[in-house]
């Protein structure tokens, strides 16, 4: 005759079986479950602030890294053209050059660096991925924190530039506008992000296509010359980049007199944010059900 415990000790591996969960992809396409992602927001916290800490562990400058990439980068154009005798007010609307360059390199490095980031999330994450279920959008939406961590590094430095040519700024209402610009530069690089990370599971060669990438959108977008420059019948067309009208609606919000606003520039460009974010999510979800096995 079995005994109570030796019942007991028999019955609990099918009661651990019939309590187990099988979790399997979901067919087709589907839209954002924003009431999971609400559900993971603490591992969205979590991988989010280890990024911002991992980030400058070790290192010596530190968060000064934030700032010398874009600082550097405007002070040598700013070289540059003074050696070849180009005079940099010709391409900055008659702005001090450092002050013109640095106020487009500031969203122009908050989008590189969270692209850059974003791209590379799902293969750095990959010990994630192959062990727990989670929703995988969490991996390049947490990827973003650092990036935003950064850019607000170099708007007080920017502040500060701002403050030395104060006598060339008209500061109005439209500096209101700043965080809307901002959103739209996180909302283009976690777009491309989206495209990009889901190809760099299939193919690792994207991780060194995205630096080659990222150096010729900089020269296709108005970073280090103005939008004036271009043709104003090529504008619209030149608008289906939306970093072009970031970066002009961020020297628009804090430099003000004589600086255009994006206009119809910024239409054109939601229009593309929009068609992209869809697309990068469309792709993304369809690829989702294969991360674990090619990570």
């Amino acid at each position: 005759m079995p005994t109570a415990n030796a019942i007991q000790l028999n019955e609990d591996p099918v009661a651990e079986a019939s309590a187990a969960v099988r979790v399997r992809p979901k067919p087709g396409w589907q839209a954002i479950d924003f009431a999971e992602l609400w559900r993971y927001r603490e591992l969205l916290w979590i991988l989010g602030s280890r990024d911002v800490r991992v980030r400058y562990k070790q290192t010596v400058l530190g968060i000064l890294w934030a700032i010398i990439p874009p600082l550097f980068t405007a002070l040598i154009f700013s070289t540059i053209f003074r050696l070849l005798k180009v005079a940099p007010q010709t391409l900055s609307n008659g702005f001090p050059y450092l002050l013109f360059a640095f106020t487009a390199q500031v969203p122009w490095q908050l989008f590189a660096s969270a692209l850059s980031q974003s791209s590379n999330s799902l293969v750095g994450s990959q010990h994630l991925i192959t062990r727990v279920y989670f929703p995988r959008l969490v991996i390049p939406i947490s990827s973003l924190f650092s990036a935003v961590v950064d850019f607000l590094v170099c708007l007080a430095i920017l502040a500060g530039i701002m403050l030395w040519y104060r006598e060339s700024i008209d500061l109005g209402w439209s500096l209101l506008t700043l965080p809307f610009f901002g959103l739209l530069a996180l909302a283009t690089s976690l777009a491309v992000g989206l495209w990009m990370s889901a190809l760099n599971v299939q193919y690792r060669d994207v991780r060194h296509v995205v630096p080659i990438m990222v150096q010729l959108w900089m020269y296709a977008s108005p970073v280090i010359y103005s939008s004036r420059n271009i043709p104003e019948k090529w504008r619209p067309l030149y608008a289906v980049n939306p970093m072009a009208s970031v970066v002009e609606g961020f020297r628009w919000a804090l430099l003000g007199k004589n600086q255009p606003a994006p206009g119809l520039m910024l239409w054109v460009s939601l229009v593309s944010v929009a068609a992209l974010l869809v697309g990068g999510l469309f792709y993304f979800k369809r690829m989702e059900k294969t991360f674990a096995d090619l990570v």
